[in-house]
């Protein structure tokens, strides 16, 4: 094979050199070369439906493969398109899609918008654009850029969640919560009416606090216990709404004035919003929840069963945040005898109850409200308003943060500890939180860091309870297990003194139990999922409001509850909480019959009012996966054996393969809210009887992020790419003021101007090297800096695979008959080493064996056309235009996505020989090829007779030959 012509190169935009595309001959592999044949491939692609993938009862579907479901991350399309860093997940999943084709799988790998939500929102305020015109501008872009890197999604099942058919099934899901309770006795959903009639036969009865009590528990015969019958309607309708899976609840929300709308904690920070730093303030507001607590225990439970980064399970597990430990009734001191003047909470640690030398209550709690009402002698009450209202202003997550600096008031109040009888002061705090436990906690001071930290600042009492840890409790808490001390009081009636830890807390909570002032209780860190927001774009509720407040569900043959059409989106800046469909009256105010509401619950005539808050962004990314599997069902979310299928691998009589999703890539920023909250959904909507599966994702996995360059200046502060100019190797400088800066490596940001577009690099390399590139910079779950100028490195391996078997002047195959006998054994390694790899996502690793291979078929000189072929199939996954290019000059008139994955021939992977190294005297002195299995005589005379060893040892005396077989050879002389 001659050698090219030598080339000339030029720059591109990013500073690459490339070659000179201007001088060349007419077939070589040019960025030109790569874009005509990619987008030849894709249209051929697009008109030939190449990736649909049939559903069971398709006349097309072969119910003899396997499943393979692979799904990304639903993306959200905004304004800008696509960075270089969103790809990146994206190839993962085709190379791996397209190889289970290869491999004899039905494979479903779908793509579609999660198009609602505030972003959306903003930005066609600030453009004056209607948001649905600038969402689906954008999924316009988003779509466009996706096809042309190549990726095999079947665009036949493409969803947005702003399409009515899609929101629909959103609204649908609500409406089975709504419609749902749990059942703590079967452990999972069931529909109200179950719970109705199981109330009026009399099996469950209405405890206090509309507790559910089966008449075959012991506490159903206590006198707070009462009888369906015995409650007036209201209060039917009241116990039934209390134990809705979607309810309607009072809850202290992040009110934003400016954005109009309740944030999430995580969207505050520093008591602004995330989005335009506007203030941000604690309001009480009227929200509909979701009751995912009662799932916490399956929720936690559950993870073990799954294929999950450990890191996200953990976060998880955090989240949830399960905890055992006692409730504790702290009587007021100023009503001991009263057991309505109690303070109650909850703590792990009920060890520690004799260190408790006061305590703690949220700003919110009833007991703050309280006092300032009735204030007591030594209540500051001017100081004790300003900090409660200072504290409602400040979100969760500011008022957790560990390194923030401890404040508080004192109330005024006293309480009593019960094991010891002594008066403790009552403060509030904002480090303590209404939503966890009871909103007040026993402050530990000896043995908890926050509360040292308190009664350090507030010279409190500290007293140590247990032992353990080289620590000074002056100075700071032992927070750890240890061994009771200065925990008895003989007239009570406990001592605990010498105990350790864990018997410790059995012993007191068994006392508890017994004087009946506490109990062994499970608490959890989770908390339920408020869902409403106040915005205009997203989906509305299927809900209406009769005139005295009742709320009743729109049927669900009415839905989707369209959302109407507005001119005035802006979000009304107002303190008080004013929902942006309140200003479309007329959708608003309608009839129960207009709503769509069952004339056999409202006549129909009767004026309703529609619920004017919209879901949360998030609502629609919930259950996207299961619409994939049949996304243009109008009878289902999805039909029966579609969802079945994709979801269990089960068909026909065929038993069930694996459960759920079977590979999930995407970025970790949603390992936790995302996935609890569509696991929660899952979960009910399985309970329900409606899917197959207890959870949506069977394998779970985080690509690392892609940074790009960004300049520092001395005092950290970063500047943007185009301010800085590079002076000499790797020497820059900030252009304003020639000041030098440090090249450092950040997250993609429009304001640093670090921004790649991965339009351009498919201008000037194709979208199989950018592929290539991104799955070769290094393993996929690694955060990698982009550097364009290290893209050439897999562009020239596709131009030497190109060369390798292509004429340049004729575009026609170079092959040989015979084919090379190392060659041919390196292939089917190297066949076993990309199909072994794509299994473990090490796509780069996959590559380097192609590259190595290619290397090695270079030498040789030329391949055969089977071996060609061979190769064509196992690069196409991840370069699939070149290969498809290729398998077309092969002759082939079908797709290569329709070919085999090669066999590999067992026997091709051993070594006819293995390299040995040779000592004497401690040092490798030489090298043997001898066959794997050769024995110890053989390996020694294959040693001794090595021309470079019989020149060390010609005048020396060989007394022993030590061999190590498979591992090295040492003479001793």
């Amino acid at each position: 094979m001659t050698n090219p012509p030598p080339h000339t190169t030029h720059t591109t935009k990013h500073g690459t050199d490339m070659p000179d595309q201007s001088q060349h001959p007419s077939f070589r592999y040019t960025a030109q070369l790569a874009r005509d044949i990619e987008t030849r491939w894709q249209q051929y692609w697009s008109e030939s439906n190449t990736f649909r993938q049939p559903n069971p009862g398709d006349s097309d579907f072969d119910v003899n493969k396997p499943k393979f479901y692979c799904l990304d991350m639903y993306p959200y399309p905004s304004g800008a398109g696509l960075h270089v860093g969103h790809p990146e997940g994206y190839t993962a999943t085709d190379i791996v899609s397209r190889y289970k084709k290869l491999t004899g799988h039905n494979v479903l790998h779908p793509m579609g918008w999660d198009a609602f939500g505030l972003p959306a929102e903003q930005y066609a305020i600030t453009t004056g654009v209607h948001p649905a015109i600038t969402t689906k501008n954008a999924i316009e872009t988003f779509k466009r850029q996706l096809q042309r890197f190549g990726f095999s999604y079947d665009w036949n099942r493409e969803v947005s969640t702003i399409d009515p058919d899609y929101y629909r099934w959103t609204q649908w899901i609500w409406l089975k919560a709504y419609h749902a309770w749990y059942d703590t006795n079967q452990d999972r959903a069931r529909h109200v009416d179950e719970l109705i009639n199981e109330l009026e036969a009399g099996t469950i009865c209405v405890g206090c606090e509309d507790a559910i009590v089966h008449t075959s528990n012991e506490e159903s015969s206590a006198d707070d216990v009462r009888s369906w019958r015995d409650l007036d309607p209201q209060e039917q309708r009241r116990f039934i709404d209390n134990h809705r899976l979607a309810y309607l609840d009072e809850q202290m929300v992040n009110w934003c004035p400016k954005l109009g709308t309740a944030l999430a904690n995580e969207e505050v920070i520093d008591g602004k919003s995330e989005r335009g730093q506007h203030p941000v303030y604690r309001k009480p507001l009227k929200q509909w929840m979701f009751r995912i607590t009662a799932y916490a225990d399956r929720l936690l439970n559950d993870l073990a069963d799954l294929e999950w980064p450990e890191s996200t399970l953990a976060m998880q597990r955090e989240w949830i945040g399960r905890s055992e430990g006692a409730e504790v009734d702290f009587p007021l001191a100023e009503a001991p005898d009263d057991p309505t003047k109690t303070l109650r909470v909850y703590t792990t640690r009920p060890d520690t109850l004799f260190g408790a030398t006061f305590m703690v209550v949220a700003p919110e709690h009833p007991l703050i409200e309280d006092v300032l009402k009735n204030p007591r002698q030594e209540t500051d009450v001017d100081a004790l308003r300003t900090y409660v209202e200072q504290a409602r202003h400040r979100s969760d997550l500011d008022r957790m943060a560990e390194s923030k600096e401890k404040t508080g008031v004192f109330t005024g109040i006293y309480a009593i500890n019960p094991v010891n009888n002594s008066n403790i002061p009552i403060w509030t705090a904002d480090y303590v939180l209404m939503g966890y436990g009871h909103g007040a906690i026993m402050a530990v001071p000896a043995h908890d860091q926050r509360d040292h930290d308190f009664a350090r600042a507030f010279d409190l009492l500290i007293t140590q309870v247990i032992t353990g840890g080289e620590v000074d409790i002056r100075d700071e808490a032992w927070a750890g297990d240890g061994v009771s001390i200065n925990s008895a009081n003989t007239e009570n009636g406990i001592d605990i003194n010498n105990l350790p830890t864990e018997q410790a807390k059995e012993k007191i909570t068994a006392w508890l139990e017994e004087k009946n002032i506490g109990k062994a209780k499970v608490n959890y860190k989770l908390r339920d999922w408020l869902f409403s927001r106040q915005r205009y774009w997203g989906e509305p509720f299927p809900i209406v409001f009769d005139q005295n407040g009742n709320h009743y569900a729109v049927d669900e043959e009415h839905l989707p509850v369209l959302l109407p059409e507005m001119e005035d989106y802006h979000p009304i800046e107002s303190d008080d909480p004013q929902p942006l469909l309140a200003k479309a009256t007329d959708w608003v105010h309608t009839t129960a019959g207009e709503a769509g509401v069952s004339p056999d619950v409202l006549d129909p005539a009767e004026t309703v009012i529609r619920e004017t808050n919209t879901m949360p962004g998030w609502a629609g990314s919930c259950w996207y996966y299961l619409r994939f599997c049949d996304p243009r069902n109008n009878d289902r979310l999805a039909g029966q054996d579609a969802e079945r299928y994709w979801m269990t691998g089960a068909v026909d009589d065929k038993q069930a393969t694996s459960a759920g999703v079977d590979l999930y890539i995407g970025g970790a920023e949603h390992s936790v809210l995302h996935l609890l909250y569509a696991r929660f959904w899952h979960k009910m909507l399985y309970d329900l009887g409606e899917i197959s599966t207890s959870e949506p994702f069977i394998r779970l996995f985080h690509q690392g992020l892609i940074t790009s360059f960004a300049y520092q200046r001395a005092d950290k502060s970063l500047v943007p790419t185009d301010d800085v100019e590079e002076i000499g190797e790797d020497k820059f400088v900030e252009k304003a003021n020639g000041k030098p800066v440090t090249q450092v490596t950040a997250k993609m940001s429009k304001s640093l101007k670090n921004v790649i577009n991965p339009d351009d690099i498919i201008h000037d390399f194709g979208a199989d090297t950018f592929r290539l590139y991104e799955m070769y910079m290094g393993p996929l779950e690694a955060t990698k800096p982009w550097n364009t100028r290290d893209i050439v490195g897999v562009y020239r391996f596709l131009q030497r695979v190109w060369r390798l078997v292509i004429n340049e002047e004729t575009g026609e195959l170079m092959l040989q008959d015979q084919h090379d006998d190392q060659l041919e054994r390196a292939l089917h390694r190297t066949i076993a080493k990309v199909g072994s790899d794509i299994d473990r996502l090490a796509m780069n690793t996959a590559i380097a064996a192609m590259i190595e291979w290619t290397n090695q078929a270079i030498k040789v000189g030329r391949l055969t056309a089977d071996q060609l072929e061979r190769f064509a199939i196992i690069l196409s996954p991840f370069a699939p235009h070149i290969a498809e290019e290729l398998w077309s000059k092969l002759g082939h008139e079908s797709s290569i996505t329709q070919a085999t994955w090669p066999t590999v021939d067992e026997t091709m992977l051993q070594d006819e020989t293995i390299e040995l190294p040779v000592q004497i005297k401690g040092k490798v002195r030489s090298r043997i090829n001898v066959a794997p299995d050769a024995d110890q005589k053989t390996i020694e005379e294959e040693a001794l007779k090595d021309p470079r060893i019989q020149e060390l040892i010609a005048d020396k005396a060989v007394r022993k030959v030590i061999v190590v077989p498979g591992q090295i050879v040492n003479i001793i002389v």
